[in-house]
């Protein structure tokens, strides 16, 4: 079986060592084996979870809540409804970002429009009606 080292699951997730240990004190990482000296030893399904947190991370997730989706994992199958409902919840979460983000890429995508037309015409009158007025 294929161990790492702290420095190598950073490279390989492209965290910080730091980023590591952090998620280490705040008990994200219960699963991480040590050497007799200490050091973090890490296996292939090590990485997996850190991409699922990672993957929570990235959602929004406080650090608090992924803390208690570990301890869910840890607890087994009786908190598998609850695991569940999380990533529903999770899911709900990132469908409204990608909402908001849509509505901001549309403003972006008119806005590229606007100035090229703009360009190709060599001024800005071309769109008057639109024309953001700031008065000094």
């Amino acid at each position: 079986m294929k161990t790492y080292t702290i420095s190598e699951v950073a490279k390989e997730l492209n965290l910080t060592v730091y980023t590591l240990r952090y998620y280490d004190k705040e008990g994200l990482m219960p699963f991480v084996e040590r050497t007799h000296s200490g050091n973090r030893l890490f296996k292939e399904s090590d990485l997996s979870a850190l991409k699922v947190i990672e993957c929570l991370k990235a959602t929004g997730m406080p650090i608090k809540e992924i803390k208690n989706f570990i301890d869910w994992c840890s607890e087994g199958d009786a908190t598998l409804q609850q695991r569940y409902d999380m990533f529903l919840e999770r899911r709900a979460n990132v469908e409204a970002q990608m909402e908001e983000l849509r509505k901001t890429m549309e403003v972006i995508e008119h806005k590229c429009l606007y100035y090229k037309t703009a360009l190709e015409a060599g001024t800005e009158d071309i769109h008057k009606e639109d024309k953001i007025e700031i008065n000094s």
